[in-house]
């Protein structure tokens, strides 16, 4: 493994990934502090920064996650527990508030202060929690194939 932000040791296969979560932090941060002084966004830029993220990787992302990895993963190890679960039930929250934010013109604010909370602590879960269960329970030449799988913005 080689050496990855703040310390976090990340297989190289699963960079695409710890990528997205850069940006979706990034983003998060801006969910977070729209309606407040520390905003540079009104809400309709923000939602279309929110559009441009979700439908250049957000989506294929989640489908990285559910359709390769954690299947891939279940092989190795057990997929019954209660990370793994909290991982795919926080997907359909995101997913639902983001179609929630799509769908308004006004009120924009709270859900976004929302998806922004729920969406760094999910990267943070993931990066922190899942991910390295994953790399444990894999063998490396495992991790290795997995790479041209795994959705690259």
């Amino acid at each position: 493994m080689v050496g990855k932000q703040k310390g976090l040791l990340r297989h190289k296969s699963l960079y695409p990934l710890s990528h997205h979560h850069h940006h979706a932090l990034f983003l998060a941060l801006n969910l977070r502090k729209i309606g407040t002084e520390k905003s540079k966004y009104k809400g309709i830029e923000l939602k279309e920064e929110l559009r441009l993220f979700w439908e250049t990787g957000g989506q294929q992302h989640f489908r990285d996650e559910e359709e390769v990895l954690l299947p891939i993963y279940a092989l190795y190890g057990s997929i019954e527990q209660h990370e793994i679960t909290e991982m795919l039930l926080e997907h359909v929250k995101i997913r639902s508030i983001i179609f929630q934010i799509f769908e308004k013109n006004e009120e924009l604010e709270p859900l976004m202060n929302e998806l922004g909370k729920l969406l760094e602590k999910h990267v943070r879960k993931e990066e922190r929690v899942i991910f390295p269960m994953i790399e444990d329970a894999l063998p490396d030449d495992v991790l290795e194939g997995l790479a041209p799988y795994l959705h690259r913005d």
